[in-house]
Order: structure tokens, then C-alpha cells, then sequence
């Protein structure tokens, strides 16, 4: 059990380097809490891990590629734009409605759940499952996932205390088309040049699209400022011109009863002050 167990972990975790369910698993980190998303991430690979071992072990049966990587695609282009959502709401102040710890939990299982069916992970823990013990390839083939993607979740949580929010939520929702892209056309239609060429292009637009947003940004407010800080303020007090006395300026502040008027540097005391 022990050998399955290690065995298993060694694969599984380096079949992990560089997967989709890294990239997945940091993008999940870019918007929510890092506990939540490896609390899911475990449980997703206890689950789909499961599955490979009952396969390879117990039945020799075969999953159903296309219609889960379809559902998956599906799934992915949701979240895409639920999350560009949620960022452009942040990006114009709107209030934007937290989702519950267990809401992302769920979210996280069912992705993680539905883009590892029929993954070359599982298949090598189908695999490992048809010639080792079962149980030590269960809990080697988890440990291996929770670790490899725990790796990812580091740099997502970097990340999200570096990066504004709507920074943060534009790349999540552009990863997430990006996966729902190649899930539909290479493992749904079966298309992998298309997928190829589909997944660039939509890198390639929305990375020239988020340019240009930045550029007009900066355009618009070359300070940093939000329009309210850098508009002057129609209420706030004014200098008088030339000419004008110091009776012809507006009231700028009442105090204990005291009505004054804007300061003239000529007097000590402000000569309009009068109390009421």
C-alpha cells in the first residue's frame, strides 16, 4: 500500500506540473480566499480520484469524453462572465455582492470535478489502480493533486494581495474564457487546430482590448485620480479677485455661533466675522 501510495503521488503531482488545473486552481486564488479553494481543489481530487480507482480497479469501464468536456466548456464560458462581471462592477465602485465561502466551494469541486474526468491524470490513476493496490493509489493520486495545485494557490494568494481587484478579475475572467475555448473545441468537438487557433486569437483580443482600456484610462485621468478628485469643488471657498471686498465673499463656516467670512490677509481677524 505504502509503494502504490508513493508511486502514485510522484505521478500524479509531476502529470500536474504545468495542467490546466494549476492554472485553474490560481485562478480561482485571484478572487477568493486561498483556504476555500484548496479545501475544494481536495476534495474535488478525492472525488474524481475515487472514480479512477473504481474504474481501473473495480469495473475496466470507460468515461464518456465529449459530453463532460462539454459540459465543462459550458461551465468555464459562465464563469467567464460572471467573474467580467463582478470586475467591471468593482471597476466603477458599484457595489458588488460577495459570494459565500460555500458557494465557491461548490463552484470550485464542480469545475475541478468536470475538467479532471477524462484527464490524462486520471487516466494514469486508472492505470496505477488496474495494477496497485487501490486504497494506496487513492491517497497517493489525492496528496499528489492537493500538492501540485497547492503549489498554484501560493501564487494566486501572492498575487491577490499585490494586484487591484478589477486587475484581478479581468485576468481570472480571461482565463476562464480561454479554458472554456479549448475544453469546447479540442475536447468536445475533437478540433485541435481550431481549438489552437480559437484559444490565441481570444488571448490576443482580449489582452489588446484590456491595452487599449488602460491606455484611455490613464488618458482620461493622467493623474490617478477618480473624476470626483480631480474635478474642483463648486462648494469649497474661493479667493476673492481684484476689486472685491471682503464683504462680497461667500460664507465659508459658521463656529459657536460666529458667521465669518473668507480670511483677508490685511487683518488679523477675519473683518467679516459678526455674531449672531
Amino acid at each position: 500500500m505504502l509503494t502504490a501510495a508513493l508511486v502514485s503521488l510522484s505521478v500524479v503531482f509531476v502529470a500536474e506540473l504545468g495542467d490546466k488545473s494549476q492554472l485553474m486552481a490560481m485562478t480561482y486564488t485571484l478572487r477568493h480566499r486561498w483556504w476555500v479553494v484548496l479545501s475544494g481543489v481536495g476534495i474535488a481530487s478525492f472525488l474524481v480520484h475515487g472514480l479512477s480507482v473504481a474504474i481501473g480497479h473495480f469495473l475496466g469501464l470507460t468515461l464518456p469524453e465529449r459530453p463532460i468536456a462539454f459540459a465543462a466548456a459550458i461551465a468555464f464560458l459562465l464563469f467567464a462572465a460572471w467573474t467580467w462581471r463582478e470586475g467591471r462592477a468593482a471597476r466603477h465602485n458599484e457595489a458588488v455582492k460577495v459570494a459565500e465561502p460555500r458557494h465557491v466551494l461548490l463552484a470550485v469541486i464542480s469545475s475541478f470535478v468536470l475538467a479532471e474526468l477524462g484527464d490524462k491524470t486520471m487516466l494514469a490513476t486508472v492505470a496505477l489502480a488496474s495494477e496497485h493496490n487501490w486504497a494506496g493509489v487513492w491517497i497517493g493520486a489525492t496528496a499528489g493533486m492537493v500538492l501540485a495545485d497547492g503549489v498554484a494557490i501560493a501564487v494566486g494568494a501572492l498575487l491577490h494581495k499585490r494586484l487591484p481587484e478589477h486587475f484581478l478579475h479581468r485576468i481570472a475572467s480571461v482565463l476562464f474564457l480561454l479554458f472554456g475555448l479549448w475544453l469546447l473545441f479540442d475536447g468536445a468537438l475533437g478540433l485541435r487546430w481550431v481549438a489552437v487557433g480559437v484559444t490565441a486569437a481570444a488571448a490576443v483580443a482580449t489582452t489588446t482590448a484590456a491595452v487599449v482600456a488602460s491606455v484611455r484610462n490613464r488618458r482620461e485621468h493622467p493623474l490617478g485620480l477618480s473624476p470626483l478628485e480631480s474635478s474642483p469643488d463648486p462648494g469649497g471657498p474661493r479667493l476673492a479677485t481684484v476689486g472685491q471686498t471682503t464683504d462680497q465673499l461667500p460664507t465659508v463656516g459658521s463656529l459657536s455661533g460666529v458667521t465669518c467670512r473668507a480670511v483677508d490677509r490685511r487683518h488679523p481677524t477675519p473683518p467679516g466675522c459678526v455674531h449672531n
